[in-house]
């Protein structure tokens, strides 16, 4: 009788587990997709960005062509490291083109060029508050995957850690930008 009793326990057990586990992978796939929402926002609007500058310093060509090359990149990124990477690259080449619209005072009072440049801002923080709520629950999943004794259950499962998403930790996403006129 004890035994029947303890056997149903450990089941019951290992069924709340396992809905945990579902349940902090989903929230992490949520936040996932949060982000990549954030990111597609960020992509349509720097094209928009690119020609409105584009109009006004058109011998800038070499930066243009770092915010499209970097863009493209970051839209064919597959895995979170190369998100990662690609994501410091686009920022650094989007900054870039800030810089350049320093030496253009008629641009910096467009009102195109200010209405881009604030709805990129708000897009950076939210892409950041995004970032931050994904990499939360990715701690939740994986600590929750590292513990005893819910890495039994974890482990029988197949359940897998998740990467986190940082900045980049090479040189290229450490770097400055260097803007020059």
């Amino acid at each position: 009788m004890y035994i029947f009793i303890i056997l149903i326990v450990i089941v019951l057990w290992a069924v709340y587990l396992y809905n945990k586990f579902i349940s902090w992978r989903i929230r992490a796939e949520e936040a996932w997709a949060d982000i990549e929402v954030q990111l597609k926002r960020r992509y349509d609007l720097i094209p928009n960005l690119v020609s409105t500058v584009k109009g006004y310093a058109t011998h800038e060509s070499t930066a243009f062509e770092k915010v499209t090359q970097a863009r493209a990149a970051a839209m064919g990124a597959k895995t979170m490291g190369e998100h990662s990477k690609s994501e410091a690259i686009l920022g650094q080449a989007v900054t870039g083109l800030f810089g350049i619209a320093e030496a253009y005072p008629d641009l910096k009072a467009n009102t195109n060029f200010l209405e881009l440049q604030r709805e990129l801002s708000d897009t950076e923080n939210k892409i950041q508050a995004a970032r931050r709520f994904y990499n939360t629950n990715v701690r939740d999943l994986n600590t929750a995957i590292e513990q005893f004794p819910g890495n039994i259950i974890a482990n029988f499962f197949k359940f897998v850690k998740k990467e986190f998403f940082d900045l980049a930790d090479d040189d290229v996403a450490q770097k400055n930008v260097e803007v020059k006129f």
